[in-house]
């Protein structure tokens, strides 16, 4: 299983200074057995990848030795319902590959399960957006030159083997994507070295420069990349707040007198310290997680045709971070926000609502028992739910 790979395989691994005092300040390594991460990917599985989607440049690539390798020499055109398209030509991925070429698939986990599987379970470890990217990798050549990024990776090694140096952050701590100074030098030395294996994880900071090669065997790893919330995204927020102040919105009074011009100063400099002192950092947090998205997904045909589950009918919580649940002040319901909108529900969902925040996936059966709630309410329950896409509904499981 891979929906507790992050919050429960590598938190008990690490331990419970991970969040806290580890995440994005050093590195971490932690080896999960090759067992646990095999489900997250096979050649087989990534091999009905590339045949059955539509990949191409930019979302697939290949790099040699630190520059982009000319699509042309892999692609070629193609027709798919009368529309010309850019098609990998398997004969000459293979070729390149050999040749020392690294393949880079961006977005991997929105292609396949048990990927997408892990990077919400690390979405709900983080709180923060997560994206994974598959690169594989014949030889002893390398992809890329030394480098850092603008993201904290979690790196998971799923077959073969791959040379590491993470050699620290460089000359500007915490460099991100948009910044004004670009002269980010990598320090001197390496602070963590080391072969990954199947089953391995390594943890690299934000701005940590760092080397990757083959190590003449292949390899294949997913890299888990997330971006944290900065304080320049709690000042965007502030921003926003001040379009209700009335002199924020007024015309700055370019022709009015120096006197005037500095009195004008002064005043947006008080509302401004005014809104942030009670721009909470707390709320801030809270209102980022409310607005989180939840990921892509259908549940045909029980959300058009209103069927009504069966108790061996499978249930899928769908917010990725499991939103507070809020008693309305009448008593008579609970309310939740789930990316960015306010969902009210009768105050018999609340017992099947935590559930499913804890569990994520349940039968209606099991759901029924656990929240001591009875059959034919928690299925009444359930097709509000599937409506407005709070949950999905599947099939039963073999055997329940």
């Amino acid at each position: 299983m891979t929906d507790r790979l992050f919050t429960e395989t590598l938190r008990a691994a690490v331990g419970e200074d991970l969040l806290a005092t580890r995440l994005s300040s050093d590195v971490i390594f932690a080896d999960l057995g090759a067992e646990t991460v095999r489900p997250l990917l096979t050649f087989e599985a990534l091999s009905d990848l590339l045949t059955t989607r539509p990949l191409a440049p930019p979302r697939l690539r290949l790099h040699r030795r630190g520059a982009p390798v000319p699509p042309a020499r892999y692609t070629e055109t193609g027709e798919s319902s009368r529309a010309a398209r850019t098609l990998i030509r398997p004969d000459a991925l293979y070729r390149e590959l050999r040749e020392g070429a690294s393949l880079v698939l961006d977005a991997i986990d929105r292609l396949h399960p048990p990927i997408g599987a892990a990077t919400d379970d690390l979405m709900r470890l983080v709180r923060e957006r997560a994206q994974v990217n598959l690169y594989l990798i014949w030889g002893d050549s390398h992809g890329f030159d030394t480098h850092w990024d603008d993201h904290d990776t979690f790196i998971v090694q799923v077959a073969g083997t791959k040379s590491w140096q993470v050699h620290g952050p460089g000359s500007r701590r915490y460099p991100m994507k948009v910044d004004a100074d670009h002269t980010h030098t990598p320090p001197e030395g390496t602070l963590w070295e080391g072969v990954l294996r199947p089953g391995q994880v390594l943890h690299v900071p934000r701005g940590w420069w760092h080397t990757v090669k083959g190590t003449g065997d292949v390899s294949m790893h997913l890299t888990f990349g997330f971006t944290r919330a900065t304080g320049i995204d709690w000042a965007r927020s502030l921003l926003d707040r001040l379009h209700e102040v009335e002199s924020f919105r007024r015309d700055l009074p370019r022709f009015a007198t120096p006197d005037e011009r500095r009195k004008h100063h002064d005043e947006l400099v008080r509302l401004l310290a005014e809104s942030a002192e009670g721009h909470d950092l707390d709320a801030f947090l809270a209102e980022r997680d409310a607005r989180f998205p939840r990921r892509q997904s259908f549940a045909l045909p029980w959300a058009v045709d209103d069927a009504e589950p069966t108790a061996d009918t499978v249930v899928e919580f769908v917010p990725i971070l499991p939103p507070a649940l809020e008693h309305a002040e009448d008593g008579a319901g609970v309310a939740l926000t789930v990316s960015g909108r306010r969902y009210r529900l009768p105050a018999v969902a609340e017992p099947v609502l935590a559930e499913l925040a804890a569990e994520r996936t349940l039968t209606v059966g099991e759901l029924a028992e656990r929240s001591g709630t009875p059959a034919a309410t928690t299925a009444q329950v359930l097709r509000a739910l599937v409506r407005h896409h709070l949950v999905l509904l599947r099939p039963g499981r073999a055997g329940t």
